[in-house]
């Protein structure tokens, strides 16, 4: 019998033996047999916890996405303007946990396995929901409502393409720092141009 106390901490095992084993044999090489080996836990707890690898993989990107959520959350606050919160947006999208080169692979991974698979399709929806949805309430603040919508489409657009960029340019460590910043200034752009 597990003892009490132990479930958080091996789903967190679990959860981080799935990224190093997505980041090392892509997510159709990952199997429960790799999972539990990495994690060094027995095969068994990977159904006890998550009932199979597809609960897994599905609860590893929910991981994944709160980690993108607390990044933001943590330096929010309520005297933080929308100009301020709109930047640690950008911040929380290129953070050191989203460079790391096992979490790049797992979401590449798990983003080209959402065109197949309805669950992680609905996961990249929330994920690129949340996105839109966040910016376009700070830019609300700043300019009127069309002008907001269209500002929070183009830069999410330019988050993610340049996101993927930076991933895939792995030649050059200061990418992500450089991507960021284009982010940053992209959005200033648009508050210029759209701003009241």
């Amino acid at each position: 019998m597990p003892k009490v106390g132990m479930e958080p901490v091996r789903r967190e095992q679990l959860i981080k033996a799935t990224i190093e084993s997505v980041a090392e044999l892509g997510l159709q090489g990952t199997t429960i047999n790799s999972i539990s080996k990495k994690a060094g836990l027995s095969s068994g707890i990977i159904s006890h916890y998550f009932g199979g690898k597809q609960g897994l993989i599905e609860a590893t990107v929910r991981y994944l996405l709160s980690s993108l959520k607390y990044s933001l959350m943590a330096q929010v606050t309520d005297t933080t303007s929308p100009q301020q919160r709109l930047m640690y947006i950008v911040e929380a999208n290129f953070a050191l946990v989203q460079q790391r080169n096992d979490t790049t692979r797992t979401w590449l991974s798990f983003w080209a396995q959402s065109m197949h698979d309805p669950e992680l399709h609905r996961l990249q929806n929330v994920n690129s929901k949340r996105l839109y949805s966040n910016l376009a309430s700070s830019f609300r603040q700043l300019m009127s409502v069309e002008h907001a919508k269209l500002a929070a489409q183009l830069s999410a657009a330019m988050i993610d393409g340049l996101w993927l960029r930076a991933v895939l340019s792995q030649s050059d460590k200061d990418q992500f720092k450089h991507s960021e910043q284009l982010a940053k200034q992209y959005v200033r752009s648009l508050i210029s141009q759209y701003g009241a």
